[in-house]
Order: structure tokens, then sequence, then C-alpha cells
């Protein structure tokens, strides 16, 4: 199972720059709103994009979806993790959490 990471933390790892967010949910979603800094990959693009997006098997990565009824952000955490991965966490409460706590999302760069 993947370790969880919190608000707290994460909001701090992100203002750090240490980092790397993934959203789950892709597409439309993405394109609304996302976490500050992060970068679409669903779970279909795991293998095809994580190589190239994700050059460093030891980096710190978080995954997200909608809300921790959402399985999306699991799965691309468990298919990194099949790919080698070794520190990747998951933010269970996902952006649901996030927005109603106040703070910023970012829509889609043009």
């Amino acid at each position: 199972m993947t370790a969880l990471i919190t608000r707290d933390e994460l909001k701090q790892a992100i203002a750090e720059g240490s980092v790397t967010v993934l959203d789950t949910l892709g597409g439309d979603y993405y394109a609304q709103q996302h976490l500050p800094g992060a970068v679409e990959l669903v779970r279909a693009d795991v293998d095809d994009r994580a190589p190239d997006l994700l050059p460093d098997l030891d980096a710190a990565i978080v995954t997200y979806c909608s809300n921790p009824g959402c399985a999306n952000s699991g799965q691309v955490a468990d298919r990194l993790t099949a790919l080698g991965y070794t520190n990747v966490r998951k933010y269970r409460e996902g952006i649901q959490d996030w927005v109603e706590a106040g703070l910023p999302t970012e829509p889609a760069a043009a």
C-alpha cells in the first residue's frame, strides 16, 4: 500500500519545491483546476510517460485525485512503485480537501 501524505505536509513540500505532484484525474478535471505545479498523469499513460516525466526513480512524488473515494491516485502510485519508483506517496483526501481548506489551485497552462 502506498504511504500517505497529509495536506499540511504536501503544502510544505510544494512550497519548498521538493516534490513532483501528479494529478491523476486528467482531461477536463486537470484543465479546470489542479494543485499548484501539478503535472497531469493518468493511469493509461504511466508506462509511456513516466520515464521522461519522472527520470529520477528516487525523487519525491505525490499522486492525488478528487477525494478518498477516487481510485486513480492509488492506481498511478501503485504502477509507479511497480516501475521502480521508491518515494511515492498519495494525498488520499484529494483536490476536494485542498479546495475546501481554501488553498490555491491553478488552471492548465494555455
